[in-house]
């Protein structure tokens, strides 16, 4: 019986010796160590790729997008569609799953695209007006035709065959922080005339904040809109 006792004691030390050690290896050092890592080696990444302005306050994160629009008339109409502020560069579309109807109670990012086909709605083939009304083709026309009336101004009429892709579709998560060179360049035109800025300005701060391929062959070129928001703000103060 002492004997059943005493094994029985030992294995619950052992047991709780095993698990303090653990905590500390598992739970301490290692979290520590880990952290200490990335913030010596992968500062910027390891505090969530923040962005900042010329006074040093963060405006957000370089990995997620973000929306310019203006304030809306009545805030706590949900029915009212948000209108794009045209002074800034416009992100992506960013409405694929629609608004957030769970939790009213706070503006949450939704992120995930629309599960339609390329092409819901096409009329034999193609998208066109006649798509019918909530079908990914009516919202991919209708947000050409945006596009074309929010950018062309009196020095540059916008084409339709001059919309890429990017500036009528989300991406797969809908919340992607970049836009094509072309998009960029299409907005140029519209963004200077609003802000009061010659056309070469504008088109220098886009080609500065253009990144190329990654290793020269993977990806795409592209440009971070929130970074040349920042940097057209902080021109414009200048």
């Amino acid at each position: 019986m002492n004997n059943s006792v005493g094994n029985t004691a030992r294995l619950i030390g052992a047991g709780l010796r095993a698990l303090l050690v653990l905590t500390v290896i598992c739970g301490v050092l290692y979290p520590l160590a880990v952290t200490g890592i990335a913030q010596a080696l992968f500062h910027d990444k390891a505090n969530g790729s923040e962005i900042k302005d010329k006074s040093g306050q963060v405006v957000g994160s370089s990995l997620i997008g973000q929306t310019y629009n203006l304030p809306k008339q009545n805030p706590d109409d949900p029915e009212e569609a948000a209108k794009p502020d045209l002074k800034w560069f416009q992100p992506r579309p960013s409405n694929g799953l629609g608004s957030n109807s769970v939790n009213t109670q706070y503006s949450l990012i939704l992120s995930g695209a629309t599960n339609r086909s390329a092409d819901n709605g096409a009329v034999n083939g193609r998208c066109t007006k006649d798509a019918e009304e909530g079908t990914l083709c009516a919202q991919v026309v209708a947000a050409k035709e945006a596009v074309i009336a929010d950018n062309s101004t009196a020095a540059r009429q916008i084409r339709p065959e001059d919309v890429p892709a990017d500036a009528v579709t989300s991406s797969g998560s809908g919340l992607d922080p970049h836009i094509s060179p072309a998009y960029a360049e299409l907005q140029v035109h519209r963004v200077a005339e609003r802000n009061g800025l010659s056309v070469e300005r504008v088109e220098k701060l886009v080609a500065d904040h253009t990144t190329g391929r990654t290793l020269g062959f993977m990806g795409e070129p592209r440009v971070n809109v929130l970074e040349l928001n920042t940097a057209l703000k902080a021109l414009t103060k200048s």
